[in-house]
């Protein structure tokens, strides 16, 4: 049986595969024939896999009766929805006005600096994920940069660093 790495699982647990397709129909199957459970389907799908590939919205249409070109519609069109797997940690420095000018700019380019990895783009060892946000509403406390739902205000460039190596030393310890 082929083992997938899910990337939403605490320490990066392997699932077997068919565990996760069959998690993937007792989803659409709880959903089948309520009007607009597609978004819902599509966060429990990701929540399962860690990302929406191809295959898992094929599984999502099929198995809700619409079609797959709605289905890669709603993914595309909505940021929160990732077709390809994600880091264990998502980054996200905001570049919003006011975290902009006050050097928000400067921060990201450490951040890619320190991973590697462009925007939007996930580590090689799938540990962290890089995104950019417009606003997250902590204006008050730019720059701003978020790692998973934990918020880091008036972040300096040179402690970016710092801050990721905090979640690297978790991962590992």
């Amino acid at each position: 049986m082929a083992e997938v790495r899910t990337c939403n699982c605490a320490g990066g647990t392997v699932v077997p595969e068919d565990e996760l397709w069959a998690g993937l129909g007792r989803i659409v199957a709880e959903h089948r024939g309520q009007p607009g459970a597609l978004i819902q389907v599509l966060h429990k799908a990701q929540d399962l896999f860690g990302y929406l590939p191809v295959e898992v919205q094929e599984g999502v249409a099929a198995g809700l009766g619409v079609p797959v070109s709605e289905v890669y519609g709603v993914v595309s069109f909505y940021s929160y929805f990732t077709t390809v797997p994600r880091g264990e940690h998502t980054i996200r420095v905001c570049l919003g006005t006011a975290c902009y000018v006050r050097g928000g700019r400067k921060v990201l380019e450490q951040v890619k600096g320190t991973l590697g990895v462009d925007v939007s783009g996930t580590t090689e060892d799938r540990k962290f994920s890089l995104e950019v946000v417009r606003c997250i509403g902590a204006c008050g406390l730019a720059p701003v940069l978020t790692v998973d739902a934990d918020i880091y205000r008036r972040v300096k460039p040179s402690k970016a660093g710092d801050i990721l190596a905090r979640y690297r030393q978790e991962s590992a310890g």
